[in-house]
C-alpha cells in the first residue's frame, strides 16, 4: 500500500499550486492624462498614428498582492505577439497610446506591459484577454465624463484633491488614487488614477493598499492636451 501523506503536508501543497498558479490579490488599473505626461521637461512626442484623444489613456492592468509588492515578469518564454491582438489594434492606439520618444507605433509599450505584467496574470488572461479586459474596464469607468460633469475641465485650471476625488468618486461610483507629477514650472499637475480590480479581473473593488505614487500639492493643474 502507497504510504500516505501527512494532511499538513497535503494541505501546503494546494497552497503552493495555488500560488503558483495565482501570486497576486488583485489588479491597478492605471489612467494616464496625456497633457500631464507631456507637460514636463521630458516633454513627449506623439506615436506614428498620430495625436491622441484628449482623454484618459492606459498605462497598465498591473497584478498586486495585498502587501503592497507585485510579481513582474513571469514567463520569458511568453513574448508580445502583436498578431494575437491584431483586432485589439485600432482600440490600442486610440485608448492605450504610447507617448515615449522616438515616435513609434505602440508595440514596444504594449509587449513590455504584456510581458513585466500580464504574463503574471496567466491563470486568469492570455495576451488577447489581457488587453481587452483592460480597454473594457478603462470604457466603463468614464473618468473624463465625471470631472467635466463636476465642473473639472482639463483648461489648465487648479483644483484640490478633494474636488478630483469627489468627482471621480460621484461619477463612476469608485475613488481612484491620484497620482501628480510636476510641470516645467514646478505646479503639481494631474498624472495618473490608480483603480482597483478584483483578482479575476472583471469588476472595480475597494483598493486593499494604495501605491507609493508621487503626492499631490494642494493646488492641482489638470492641463489641457
Amino acid at each position: 500500500m502507497a504510504a500516505r501523506l501527512p494532511l499538513a503536508i497535503l494541505l501546503a501543497l494546494a497552497v503552493a499550486g495555488r500560488a503558483a498558479a495565482q501570486d497576486y490579490d488583485f489588479f491597478y488599473l492605471v489612467l494616464q492624462w496625456p497633457g500631464s505626461y507631456c507637460d514636463t521637461k521630458q516633454s513627449c512626442c506623439y506615436p506614428s498614428s498620430g495625436k491622441p484623444a484628449a482623454d484618459f489613456g492606459i498605462h497598465g492592468l498591473w497584478p498586486n498582492r495585498d502587501d503592497g509588492s507585485y510579481p513582474q515578469n513571469c514567463n520569458p518564454d511568453a513574448a508580445f505577439n502583436p498578431s494575437k491582438v491584431s483586432d485589439l489594434l485600432s482600440s490600442l492606439r486610440a485608448k492605450w497610446p504610447t507617448l515615449a520618444c522616438p515616435t513609434n507605433d505602440g508595440l514596444r509599450f504594449w509587449g513590455h506591459e504584456w510581458e513585466k505584467h500580464g504574463t503574471c496574470a496567466a491563470d486568469v488572461f492570455d495576451e488577447h484577454g489581457y488587453f481587452q479586459a483592460a480597454l473594457r474596464l478603462r470604457d466603463q469607468l468614464g473618468v473624463l465624463a465625471a470631472l467635466t460633469a463636476a465642473g473639472v475641465n482639463p483648461d489648465g485650471g487648479y483644483y484640490t484633491l478633494d474636488q478630483i476625488k469627489g468627482a471621480i468618486r460621484q461619477g463612476t461610483g469608485f475613488e481612484p488614487y491620484v497620482e501628480c507629477n510636476r510641470d516645467e514650472a514646478g505646479n503639481s499637475q494631474l498624472y495618473q488614477l490608480y483603480f482597483c480590480v478584483s483578482a479575476a479581473g472583471d469588476s472595480f473593488v475597494d483598493c486593499p493598499v494604495l501605491p507609493r505614487g508621487r503626492p499631490c500639492g494642494s493646488r492641482i493643474e489638470f492641463p489641457a492636451f
